[in-house]
């Protein structure tokens, strides 16, 4: 863990720095009310934006060279993601696929995630650094009912993103209709 904590203090800005620690925070937090390792939680979310800073050339190179699906050139948010869990993986040595899955999905979402996976998402989405409209909603059910928050927040993922024209990844669709089975599986 030493490591990435260096790595975030030599090359984070500062409010980047900021909302990874608030990340980490929260994702612990969560993992404590739900039941989750808080170990794997604070490592996902120690890693969850190590490539979000870098620039779109700099991510376009490491899409080539990593044989990643073209649909992530020229898109950071949802490059970052998939690049940094294939470093974790291979610079880092981190090889647990809960942790991998949770860094890799955490802008998107997917299918069958895990609880780890839900709590990094909702993390990054409900850090207290977070103000956009909903946000308080959606922290709101994040601490009483875990797959409600996701399915709430992936409603306004979807939203904004279609609002703006945006490319919206099929996982986050899918994401939504599986956790929205597994509600419904509950009752």
């Amino acid at each position: 863990m030493d490591c990435i904590e260096n790595y975030i203090e030599k090359n984070y800005s500062d409010e980047r720095k900021k909302h990874t620690y608030a990340v980490y925070e929260t994702a612990r937090e969560l993992s404590r009310i739900y039941g989750e390792d808080e170990k794997k939680a604070g490592t996902a979310a120690l890693f969850h934006d190590l490539f979000r800073g870098m620039g779109q050339t700099t991510l376009n190179y490491y899409i080539k060279h990593l044989n990643m699906d073209d649909k992530y050139y020229n898109n950071a948010n949802l490059a970052h993601a998939k690049i940094a869990a294939v470093i974790m993986e291979r610079d880092y040595g981190i090889n647990d696929d809960d942790v991998l899955n949770a860094v890799k999905f955490h802008t998107t979402g997917r299918a069958r995630m895990s609880k780890l996976e839900k709590i990094l998402f909702l993390a990054d989405a409900i850090e207290p650094g977070r103000d956009y409209p909903g946000v308080d909603e959606i922290r709101d059910l994040a601490y009483n009912d875990l797959n409600r928050a996701c399915i709430l927040a992936m409603d306004m993922t979807i939203e904004f993103v279609k609002s703006r024209g945006f490319y919206l990844d099929e996982d986050t669709r899918m994401a939504r209709e599986y956790i929205e089975k597994e509600i419904i599986d509950e009752q």
